[in-house]
Protein backbone atom coordinates (compact mmCIF):
# COMPACT_ATOMS: atom_id res chain seq x y z
CA UNK A 1 0.00 0.00 0.00
CA UNK A 2 1.61 3.67 -0.89
CA UNK A 3 2.43 5.09 2.09
CA UNK A 4 0.75 8.35 2.57
CA UNK A 5 2.24 11.69 3.92
CA UNK A 6 0.95 15.50 5.06
CA UNK A 7 -0.54 16.64 1.86
CA UNK A 8 2.15 20.06 3.03
CA UNK A 9 5.23 18.87 1.62
CA UNK A 10 4.91 19.55 -1.68
CA UNK A 11 1.23 21.81 -1.75
CA UNK A 12 1.68 24.08 0.51
CA UNK A 13 5.12 25.10 -0.78
CA UNK A 14 3.40 27.12 -3.02
CA UNK A 15 1.43 29.13 -1.02
CA UNK A 16 3.96 30.45 1.61
CA UNK A 17 6.33 31.88 -0.55
CA UNK A 18 8.74 28.85 -1.25
CA UNK A 19 10.78 28.71 -4.47
CA UNK A 20 8.93 27.17 -6.98
CA UNK A 21 11.75 26.96 -9.67
CA UNK A 22 13.07 22.98 -10.54
CA UNK A 23 16.29 22.03 -11.28
CA UNK A 24 16.68 18.47 -12.79
CA UNK A 25 18.31 17.67 -9.37
CA UNK A 26 15.01 18.27 -7.65
CA UNK A 27 13.38 16.03 -9.99
CA UNK A 28 15.50 13.20 -9.32
CA UNK A 29 14.96 13.79 -5.57
CA UNK A 30 11.19 14.16 -6.09
CA UNK A 31 11.40 11.02 -8.07
CA UNK A 32 13.16 8.88 -6.04
CA UNK A 33 11.22 10.12 -2.79
CA UNK A 34 8.13 8.88 -4.42
CA UNK A 35 9.80 5.63 -5.27
CA UNK A 36 10.81 4.96 -1.15
CA UNK A 37 7.49 5.78 -0.62
CA UNK A 38 7.96 9.16 1.35
CA UNK A 39 6.05 11.23 -0.97
CA UNK A 40 2.73 10.51 -2.62
CA UNK A 41 2.11 10.04 -5.99
CA UNK A 42 -0.71 12.44 -5.69
CA UNK A 43 1.64 14.49 -3.88
CA UNK A 44 4.30 14.42 -6.53
CA UNK A 45 2.10 15.44 -9.12
CA UNK A 46 0.50 18.27 -7.43
CA UNK A 47 4.09 19.35 -7.37
CA UNK A 48 5.01 19.02 -11.27
CA UNK A 49 1.45 20.39 -12.09
CA UNK A 50 2.18 24.00 -10.52
CA UNK A 51 5.89 24.27 -12.42
CA UNK A 52 5.38 24.99 -15.99
CA UNK A 53 5.76 28.76 -15.43
CA UNK A 54 4.90 31.39 -12.64
CA UNK A 55 2.78 34.42 -13.55
CA UNK A 56 3.69 37.54 -11.58
CA UNK A 57 1.34 39.48 -13.65
CA UNK A 58 3.79 41.15 -15.79
CA UNK A 59 5.95 37.99 -16.36
CA UNK A 60 5.59 33.96 -16.28
CA UNK A 61 8.71 33.30 -15.07
CA UNK A 62 9.34 29.72 -16.95
CA UNK A 63 10.07 27.29 -13.80
CA UNK A 64 10.81 24.28 -16.38
CA UNK A 65 13.64 25.96 -17.85
CA UNK A 66 16.62 24.34 -16.10
CA UNK A 67 14.61 21.05 -16.21
CA UNK A 68 14.33 21.33 -20.08
CA UNK A 69 17.55 23.37 -20.90
CA UNK A 70 19.91 22.67 -18.27
CA UNK A 71 20.16 26.52 -17.15
CA UNK A 72 17.25 28.52 -15.59
CA UNK A 73 15.70 31.37 -17.65
CA UNK A 74 18.05 34.65 -18.04
CA UNK A 75 16.59 37.78 -17.16
CA UNK A 76 17.01 40.63 -20.47
CA UNK A 77 16.65 43.89 -17.89
CA UNK A 78 16.11 46.60 -21.28
CA UNK A 79 12.70 47.40 -21.72
CA UNK A 80 11.42 46.54 -17.95
CA UNK A 81 11.32 48.74 -14.40
CA UNK A 82 13.27 48.10 -11.91
CA UNK A 83 10.35 46.62 -9.61
CA UNK A 84 9.65 44.63 -12.94
CA UNK A 85 13.58 43.27 -12.62
CA UNK A 86 13.62 43.03 -8.56
CA UNK A 87 9.98 40.83 -8.97
CA UNK A 88 11.51 38.51 -11.09
CA UNK A 89 15.09 38.34 -9.65
CA UNK A 90 13.29 38.25 -5.74
CA UNK A 91 11.11 34.55 -6.98
CA UNK A 92 14.67 33.10 -9.07
CA UNK A 93 16.98 33.79 -6.22
CA UNK A 94 14.58 32.32 -3.46
CA UNK A 95 14.97 28.89 -5.45
CA UNK A 96 18.89 29.34 -5.19
CA UNK A 97 19.19 29.18 -8.78
CA UNK A 98 21.64 31.16 -10.24
CA UNK A 99 20.51 34.21 -11.67
CA UNK A 100 21.90 36.15 -14.59
CA UNK A 101 20.71 39.40 -15.92
CA UNK A 102 21.18 41.17 -19.03
CA UNK A 103 21.41 44.77 -20.40
CA UNK A 104 21.19 45.72 -16.98
CA UNK A 105 22.49 49.52 -15.88
CA UNK A 106 23.82 50.90 -12.81
CA UNK A 107 20.68 52.06 -11.39
CA UNK A 108 19.28 48.50 -11.52
CA UNK A 109 22.76 47.40 -10.24
CA UNK A 110 21.88 49.57 -7.15
CA UNK A 111 18.48 47.97 -6.55
CA UNK A 112 19.77 44.65 -6.99
CA UNK A 113 22.49 45.59 -4.38
CA UNK A 114 20.39 46.91 -1.68
CA UNK A 115 18.49 43.61 -1.90
CA UNK A 116 21.02 41.47 -2.18
CA UNK A 117 24.92 42.75 -1.71
CA UNK A 118 26.56 39.68 -2.82
CA UNK A 119 25.44 40.48 -6.72
CA UNK A 120 27.86 40.70 -8.44
CA UNK A 121 27.54 43.90 -11.77
CA UNK A 122 30.14 44.11 -14.39
CA UNK A 123 29.43 47.45 -15.89
CA UNK A 124 31.26 46.70 -19.14
CA UNK A 125 28.67 43.61 -19.86
CA UNK A 126 25.91 45.32 -18.28
CA UNK A 127 25.34 41.91 -16.14
CA UNK A 128 23.87 41.30 -12.96
CA UNK A 129 24.82 37.94 -11.70
CA UNK A 130 23.82 36.47 -8.01
CA UNK A 131 24.37 32.54 -7.04
CA UNK A 132 26.72 31.90 -9.43
CA UNK A 133 28.84 28.38 -8.88
CA UNK A 134 32.08 28.50 -6.60
CA UNK A 135 34.01 26.93 -9.18
CA UNK A 136 33.86 25.33 -12.66
CA UNK A 137 32.08 22.73 -12.97
CA UNK A 138 33.23 21.35 -16.26
CA UNK A 139 36.50 20.43 -18.20
CA UNK A 140 38.68 22.46 -20.39
CA UNK A 141 37.82 25.76 -21.10
CA UNK A 142 36.18 28.29 -23.17
CA UNK A 143 38.34 31.26 -24.92
CA UNK A 144 37.06 34.39 -26.03
CA UNK A 145 39.05 36.18 -28.20
CA UNK A 146 38.34 39.85 -29.24
CA UNK A 147 39.07 41.74 -32.42
CA UNK A 148 39.85 45.46 -30.74
CA UNK A 149 39.49 46.59 -27.01
CA UNK A 150 36.18 48.24 -28.45
CA UNK A 151 34.79 44.93 -28.83
CA UNK A 152 35.50 43.83 -24.93
CA UNK A 153 31.68 44.73 -23.91
CA UNK A 154 30.31 42.51 -25.87
CA UNK A 155 33.23 39.89 -25.04
CA UNK A 156 32.88 40.03 -21.48
CA UNK A 157 28.93 39.60 -21.39
CA UNK A 158 29.75 36.51 -23.09
CA UNK A 159 32.41 35.66 -20.50
CA UNK A 160 30.40 36.07 -17.76
CA UNK A 161 27.26 34.06 -19.40
CA UNK A 162 29.63 30.84 -20.01
CA UNK A 163 31.20 31.03 -16.43
CA UNK A 164 27.92 31.42 -14.73
CA UNK A 165 26.78 28.23 -16.74
CA UNK A 166 30.06 26.53 -14.95
CA UNK A 167 33.06 27.16 -17.46
CA UNK A 168 36.05 28.29 -16.77
CA UNK A 169 36.99 30.73 -19.38
CA UNK A 170 39.95 32.15 -21.22
CA UNK A 171 40.12 36.04 -22.94
CA UNK A 172 42.57 37.35 -25.70
CA UNK A 173 41.70 40.50 -26.41
CA UNK A 174 42.78 43.12 -29.30
CA UNK A 175 44.51 40.83 -31.42
CA UNK A 176 42.28 41.83 -34.46
CA UNK A 177 44.12 41.28 -38.08
CA UNK A 178 45.58 44.50 -38.29
CA UNK A 179 48.42 42.91 -36.11
CA UNK A 180 47.70 39.83 -36.67
CA UNK A 181 51.10 38.59 -34.85
CA UNK A 182 49.37 39.32 -31.59
CA UNK A 183 47.15 36.52 -32.21
CA UNK A 184 49.77 34.13 -32.90
CA UNK A 185 51.66 34.77 -30.03
CA UNK A 186 48.38 32.93 -28.37
CA UNK A 187 48.01 29.70 -30.72
CA UNK A 188 48.63 27.62 -27.99
CA UNK A 189 45.30 29.08 -26.40
CA UNK A 190 43.72 28.76 -29.48
CA UNK A 191 44.54 24.87 -29.90
CA UNK A 192 44.43 23.77 -26.31
CA UNK A 193 40.16 25.32 -25.98
CA UNK A 194 37.24 23.39 -26.62
CA UNK A 195 35.13 25.88 -28.25
CA UNK A 196 36.72 29.65 -29.13
CA UNK A 197 34.36 33.00 -29.13
CA UNK A 198 35.47 35.34 -31.56
CA UNK A 199 34.32 38.86 -31.23
CA UNK A 200 34.95 41.47 -33.69
CA UNK A 201 33.57 44.99 -35.38
CA UNK A 202 34.85 46.48 -38.74
CA UNK A 203 35.39 43.98 -41.31
CA UNK A 204 35.06 40.63 -39.14
CA UNK A 205 37.60 38.82 -40.68
CA UNK A 206 39.07 37.86 -37.65
CA UNK A 207 36.26 34.75 -36.98
CA UNK A 208 37.97 33.55 -40.50
CA UNK A 209 41.22 33.48 -39.42
CA UNK A 210 40.88 31.99 -35.77
CA UNK A 211 38.30 29.25 -37.69
CA UNK A 212 41.24 28.53 -39.90
CA UNK A 213 43.59 27.78 -37.03
CA UNK A 214 41.58 25.87 -34.92
CA UNK A 215 39.92 22.09 -34.92
CA UNK A 216 37.33 23.58 -32.49
CA UNK A 217 34.04 24.96 -32.94
CA UNK A 218 34.27 28.88 -33.30
CA UNK A 219 31.13 30.48 -32.69
CA UNK A 220 31.67 34.09 -34.30
CA UNK A 221 29.57 37.20 -33.14
CA UNK A 222 29.77 40.61 -35.32
CA UNK A 223 29.80 43.88 -33.19
CA UNK A 224 28.49 47.37 -34.47
CA UNK A 225 31.91 48.93 -33.88
CA UNK A 226 33.34 50.36 -36.82
CA UNK A 227 32.92 53.38 -39.42
CA UNK A 228 29.93 54.37 -41.29
CA UNK A 229 29.89 51.72 -44.47
CA UNK A 230 30.18 48.53 -41.01
CA UNK A 231 26.38 49.73 -41.08
CA UNK A 232 26.10 49.34 -37.36
CA UNK A 233 27.78 45.52 -37.50
CA UNK A 234 25.69 44.59 -40.79
CA UNK A 235 29.51 44.46 -42.92
CA UNK A 236 30.92 42.27 -39.92
CA UNK A 237 28.04 39.99 -39.84
CA UNK A 238 27.83 39.20 -43.53
CA UNK A 239 31.76 38.69 -43.37
CA UNK A 240 31.65 36.10 -40.60
CA UNK A 241 28.39 34.77 -42.44
CA UNK A 242 30.43 34.43 -45.70
CA UNK A 243 33.58 32.58 -43.70
CA UNK A 244 35.74 29.77 -45.77
CA UNK A 245 36.41 28.19 -42.45
CA UNK A 246 34.18 25.15 -41.83
CA UNK A 247 33.91 25.44 -38.19
CA UNK A 248 32.55 29.18 -38.03
CA UNK A 249 28.46 29.59 -36.80
CA UNK A 250 27.59 33.14 -36.44
CA UNK A 251 24.99 34.88 -34.00
CA UNK A 252 23.50 38.05 -33.96
CA UNK A 253 25.58 41.49 -33.59
CA UNK A 254 26.42 42.34 -30.52
CA UNK A 255 25.19 39.37 -28.86
CA UNK A 256 27.75 38.20 -26.79
CA UNK A 257 25.15 36.66 -24.20
CA UNK A 258 24.18 34.05 -27.18
CA UNK A 259 27.44 33.73 -27.95
CA UNK A 260 28.55 32.43 -24.10
CA UNK A 261 25.53 30.64 -23.90
CA UNK A 262 26.22 28.44 -27.35
CA UNK A 263 29.66 27.93 -26.20
CA UNK A 264 28.79 26.92 -22.86
CA UNK A 265 26.42 24.52 -24.57
CA UNK A 266 29.25 22.97 -26.50
CA UNK A 267 31.71 22.68 -23.57
CA UNK A 268 29.28 20.99 -21.29
CA UNK A 269 28.83 17.27 -21.33
CA UNK A 270 25.54 15.53 -22.53
CA UNK A 271 23.20 14.82 -20.19
CA UNK A 272 24.08 11.17 -20.88
CA UNK A 273 27.05 11.20 -20.43
CA UNK A 274 27.14 12.79 -17.09
CA UNK A 275 27.72 10.79 -13.87
CA UNK A 276 24.50 9.37 -12.65
CA UNK A 277 23.51 8.35 -9.46
CA UNK A 278 23.95 4.04 -8.65
CA UNK A 279 21.29 2.27 -7.69
CA UNK A 280 18.72 2.44 -10.18
CA UNK A 281 18.99 0.78 -14.11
Amino acid sequence: MEKQTPRRSYRAAFHTGQPRIMHAEDLRKLLESIRAGETSVADGLDRIRHLPFEDLGYARLDSHRSLRCGFPEVLFCQGKTIPQIIGIIERMAASGSPVLATRAWPDVHRAVAGRWPEAKFNEAARTITLNGPSQPRYGGYILIVTGGTADIPVAEEARVTAEIMGNRVKAVYDVGVAGIHRLLKSCDDIFDANVIVVVAGMEGALASVVGGLSSRPVVAVPTSVGYGASFGGLAPLLTMLNSCAAGVSVVNIDNGFGAGYIAALINRPHAHDEKKPSGGQ
